[in-house]
């Protein structure tokens, strides 16, 4: 049985059936109803059911349908299908309800369900051929990404692929909607985070950067007149979490610096929570940036790690997060004797290993025993390993670059220079992360008129006057 839904159009319910031919190629077909929207949901939902059963296609591929197809529920191998009402007979507290499934298929789809529908996607390089009731929203999406593929940094692209391959393109292929059915109905975009949210439990600031990728997806589509208004801009967007920090004190910092003592990750700690380096401006640091003679260290190259083509791969890259980033902080004795210290031992290393040691990364400062470069997943993971070990109390990695601003802030540094020593691009991104440092100015200010308020005791003395 091939595969189908209901679709509004004109006041008309339409029949818009799916199949793939003998090239294995992606086909859609409409047929009318005849019959208007209101009353007639049941009796257009047989008519779709019987067309299902019932259609051949000259160029349909003669195994489809035989067996659970990818589109088919794995119950029955019935497709749910949907009256879609008019956006104009509905109330905005209705809105999310405006998919009804009519077969026997829970209306909250399961995971285990999704992975059925979650294909290797296809590019279809003539989708822009097709009139947009026919495009798929779900190869839209994977048209769009390679699309981008060029102009953007190999992380950033394995972010969107991800957000993209995993999650949005196996639920909106279940769903079988189209361009013109987001268009005209934006709430079904709504409905994705919904789903989301419920069944995998994903954070309102995940949900949020969704939000992003299917809004600049559909920009594009705008751009090109495929589509006459993105309907990403007629839903409210996702608001992000306040996020807060957990720190570390400088006591706890002195016991976390102990705990890691001679730990290959001894200088990776020191250096986010001294300087408050992010993870990948750590793994990024080269011996180049360390000037021995001016007493600087450099931030200005990082590497990250990202999932490229199904293959984990570090990404290198000469310039930082912001332009804000780049940045040159003062080279205080320590570190230059445990950089001095480790220089020497590296060089010892080339030396004793010999042809095992790699030659790849001579540039880099975190290097192990043979060369290699640390990966920040290994940081990530052998942080929480040492700390719970020593049963340190629970912080990430990155919240050592939070211990830093407060300790910072705590000894009198302004948001501002702590701004400049982070290498936030503006004042106003520290002050939205450290919201708690701002605080303490308001204890101030707090402090500076409470003198005026009565006491208790002038308040017994103003009541025995009057």
């Amino acid at each position: 049985m091939v595969a189908g839904h209901l679709r509004e159009q004109n006041g008309i319910y339409q029949m818009i059936l799916s199949y793939k031919d003998v090239n294995g190629k992606r086909k859609t077909k409409s047929f009318s109803t005849g019959l208007k929207i209101r009353g007639n949901a049941r009796k257009a939902d047989r008519m779709l059911q019987q067309l299902r059963q019932e259609f051949k296609a000259p160029d349909m591929h003669p195994d489809y349908g035989k067996d659970v197809d990818l589109e088919e529920s794995p119950n029955d191998g019935q497709l749910e299908s949907k009256e879609i009402v008019p956006s104009n007979e509905l109330s905005q507290s209705a809105a999310t309800e405006a998919v009804v499934v009519k077969t026997d298929i829970p209306q909250k789809i399961l995971p285990e369900q999704i992975e059925i529908v979650n294909e290797t996607p296809i590019i279809d390089e003539n989708l822009f051929l097709k009139p947009k009731n026919e495009i798929l929203f779900c190869d839209y999406m994977i048209y769009w990404l390679e699309s981008i593929r060029k102009n953007v940094a190999e992380d950033t692209f394995a972010g969107y692929s991800y957000a993209i391959k995993q999650r949005i393109y196996p639920y909106f292929k279940n769903k079988q909607f189209t361009l013109a059915d987001l268009e005209e109905y934006p709430f079904l975009i709504s409905d994705y985070y919904s789903f989301e949210m419920k069944t995998y439990g994903i954070s309102a600031n995940t949900i949020y950067h969704r939000h992003a990728n299917i809004r600049k997806a559909l920009q594009y589509a705008l751009k090109y007149k495929i589509i006459r208004s993105n309907p990403a801009d007629l839903i409210d967007k996702p608001s992000k979490d306040s996020f807060e920090s957990s720190v570390y004190s400088k006591d706890e910092l002195r016991e976390l610096f102990m705990a890691f003592v001679g730990d290959p990750l001894e200088l990776a700690v020191m250096l986010a929570s001294f300087y408050g380096l992010r993870r990948s401006e750590i793994v990024g640091l080269k011996w180049r940036a360390i000037d021995f003679v001016r007493k600087t260290i450099t931030v200005q190259h990082v590497v990250t790690q990202a999932m490229v083509d199904g293959e984990y791969k570090l990404v290198k890259k000469n310039r930082t997060k912001t332009k804000a980033s780049n940045r040159s902080l003062p080279l205080v004795p320590q570190f230059e004797q445990a950089l001095r210290k480790l220089l020497e031992r590296q060089q010892l290393n080339r030396k004793v290993f010999g042809n095992a040691y790699s030659t790849e990364y001579l540039d880099y400062i975190l290097v192990n025993e043979l060369g290699e470069l640390m990966k920040p997943g290994f940081i990530t993971q052998h942080f929480g390993l040492v700390r719970d070990k020593n049963n340190l109390k629970f912080i990430r990695f990155h919240d050592l670059r939070h211990s830093c601003a407060t300790l910072l802030y705590d000894n009198g540094v302004s948001l501002k220079d702590i701004q400049e020593w982070l290498g936030h691009s503006n004042i106003a991104t520290t002050a939205n992360i450290y919201t708690h440092l701002n605080y303490k100015n308001k204890i101030n200010s707090a402090n500076a008129i409470m003198s005026l308020l009565p006491g208790e005791n002038e308040k017994e003395l103003a009541v025995a006057a009057n």
